[in-house]
């Protein structure tokens, strides 16, 4: 992988990650998808990634919910949300928090490859943040 970042992709359709990892890697990024927040955030992956894609609408732990649990880790990562459900008030608690992009499924290609290299340039790079 060496300086290559790495993008985490969290949904729990199977259909949308394959797509969406294809996407991401088309764009010359590593990519690492998971099927939940809680598979995620167990994963060994969680302190290397630059970016995170999560869906909104999940079960169990939805991309909120995940949003907040990275947060109050200490983990710090720039965050892109996707849903086939949009919403003006989770939008704006999703960027209250510090998501970088509130996107409609399906998302163009250029808005999510824009909002990656926004996310990649906002200066956090995954991990635990001092």
């Amino acid at each position: 992988m060496g300086n290559t970042p790495l993008i985490s992709i969290v949904d729990d359709d199977e259909s949308v990650r394959t797509a969406m990892r294809d996407m991401v890697e088309s764009f010359g990024y590593a990519v690492v998808v998971f099927a939940s927040g809680p598979e995620f955030l167990g994963s060994d992956r969680l302190r290397d990634s630059a970016c995170l894609i999560a869906d909104v609408r999940m079960p169990g732990m939805n991309g909120l919910e995940l949003q907040e649990r990275v947060i109050a880790s200490g983990d710090s990562i720039p965050t892109i949300f996707l849903t086939a459900f949009p919403d003006k008030k989770i939008r704006d608690r999703a960027m209250k928090a510090g998501a970088i992009a509130y996107l409609s499924k399906p998302c163009s290609r250029g808005d999510l490859l824009a909002h990656i290299h926004s996310a990649l340039a906002s200066g956090t790079t995954g991990g635990k943040r001092s």
